[in-house]
Order: C-alpha cells, then structure tokens, then sequence
C-alpha cells in the first residue's frame, strides 16, 4: 500500500438530507444554519455543522458528532425553509489523506482532480468501479472525503485496497 496514504473511516459523522422548500434558497437556508449554503456542488464548514451542496435546493449537513435526535435539531432551525431527513445510517464516509490521494482518486474518478481544478472545498457526484460516490476535498494536504451508500462500502473499500496497493 502506498506509504503517503491514510484511510479512514469517519463512522461518528451525523449526516442529514435537506431540501430546500419551493421558492427558498441558498442565502436563506445559510442564514438559518449560520454558514454561507454551496448554490453549487461545494462543501462550506460552520462552527457546528457542515453542508455540501449536492443539487440545485439540496445539501447533506454534517455534524463531527451528534445525539440519535441531531436532524431534528437541524429541522428546527428551518422552520417552513426546508425538510430534513436523517441519513447517518444510509451513508459510510471514507477519509483518503496524504500526497498519494490524488494519485489514487484519479485512478477511479473520471473528474479533473488537478489541484487548480478541484480545490479545499470542491464537490462532485460520480462513479468509481460502477459505484456512485460523493467526493469533496477538505484541504490541500489533499484530504478528501467520499460518501457511499452503506450496502457498497465494502466494494468501494476493497477498490481503495486494491488500487492503493498498485501505487
């Protein structure tokens, strides 16, 4: 396995869909939540929570750590702005951090990763070996995240594996 790798899994991260209501958009839903809301696939930090815009009107928020209730609590700070839905146990994220991952993402993604291109804070929806992924990077170590559904984790798990091991 390459030596300038590290995988993670980041199994405490609290996930929620939120869907912005008709007419309600980005500025509304970050003025609520107290961070700037991506109107693009991007992902934008707050002090508590996280959001990553995933389509026109949609966003995952995420939390480092939170109560079996924490979604409700993102619901109550948009009343009539937007529904949420809790999503911690329908996604596992995968933490890939260190100067070879870039080098193995590119191997899978069939997005332009150059770092003029995808940058801190660059989102995507995609697809590495058939399996539909989220990916955004959290700084210039690089440290990106890839959100999956539960049930292809393992496939997605062994693909980094096997990937990581030929670098």
């Amino acid at each position: 396995m390459a030596d300038a790798l590290t995988i993670t899994e980041r199994p405490s991260l609290a996930i929620a869909s939120v869907m912005g209501r008709k007419g309600v958009g980005a500025a509304a839903i970050g003025e609520a939540l107290g961070l700037a809301a991506p109107t693009r696939p991007a992902f934008a930090a707050g002090t508590d929570l996280a959001l990553l815009g995933t389509g026109p009107g949609t966003w995952l928020a995420m939390a480092e750590t939170a109560s079996l209730d924490w979604a409700d609590g993102v619901q109550e700070r948009l009343p009539g702005l937007a529904s949420v839905s809790d999503q911690s146990s329908s996604y596992v994220v995968t933490r890939l951090s260190g100067p070879d991952a870039r080098r193995l993402l590119r191997r899978g993604l069939s997005i332009d990763l150059h770092p003029d291109a995808f940058v801190p804070g660059s989102a995507a929806t995609s697809v590495i070996a058939h399996i539909g992924v989220i990916v955004w990077q959290v700084d210039d170590a690089p440290t990106y995240d890839l959100a999956v559904f539960r049930s292809l984790h393992a496939s997605l798990r062994h693909w980094i594996e096997i990937t990581a091991a030929s670098l």
